[in-house]
């Protein structure tokens, strides 16, 4: 962000952390990014990017049930189960094997609707996770989470940059969300992909 505002300095900008679903309109918001699908038709999505995903857990969790290798050493396994506030959907653990999608859903013993929440559980050992490389890469670094099943792909997950339609003409608006295609595309990132 202060590569943006030094480039336009004269927009100031509002930003707002959280997993809520926003109403553009009605809250008179210019930009959200989501991960995820766009989940609203009347807004106007500018595809960003398409984030590598990992499975993750604490490596109290992998000490306590053991680190799986394969799919089928899944079973005993939990999972954190997370809740999407704006459609309410249940996100288990999903794999592809090829390009067929293998949706897997463990017991779980606790389901959250944030992504710290989500984090914060299974940094606590309530079991695996799926979350974009991006957001685990300070507790990939600090140890608290490992990846594991490195070598069963994972789907990507959207990142998109939505606007409501008369924003279009909005300058800011456009200069942001230029900025943000210039910056995901950037290697180094770990949104590229």
């Amino acid at each position: 962000m202060p590569t943006f505002t030094a480039l336009y300095p004269q927009i100031e900008l509002e930003i707002g952390l959280n997993d809520r679903p926003v109403d553009l309109i009605r809250e008179g918001v210019d930009c959200v990014l989501r991960g995820g699908p766009a989940l609203d038709e009347s807004l106007v999505a500018r595809p960003l990017a398409m984030m590598e995903q990992l499975t993750l857990a604490s490596p109290a969790y992998l000490e306590r049930m053991g680190t799986p290798t394969c799919l089928e050493q899944l079973a005993g396994h939990q999972m954190v189960e997370y809740v999407s506030r704006a459609s309410g959907k249940r996100f288990g653990l999903e794999f592809l094997l090829g390009s067929e999608l293998h949706p897997i859903n463990l017991p779980k013993v606790v389901a959250v609707n944030s992504s710290a929440g989500y984090f914060a559980a299974c940094e606590a050992g309530y079991g695996l996770i799926q979350a974009p490389r991006y957001h685990a890469l300070r507790q990939l670094a600090e140890g608290t989470l490992v990846q594991v099943l490195p070598d069963v792909a994972v789907p990507k997950m959207a990142l998109t940059a939505l606007y409501p339609p008369h924003r279009l003409l909005s300058q800011r608006v456009r200069v942001f969300v230029d900025w943000l295609v210039q910056l995901c595309a950037r290697p180094g990132t770990g949104l590229q992909g």
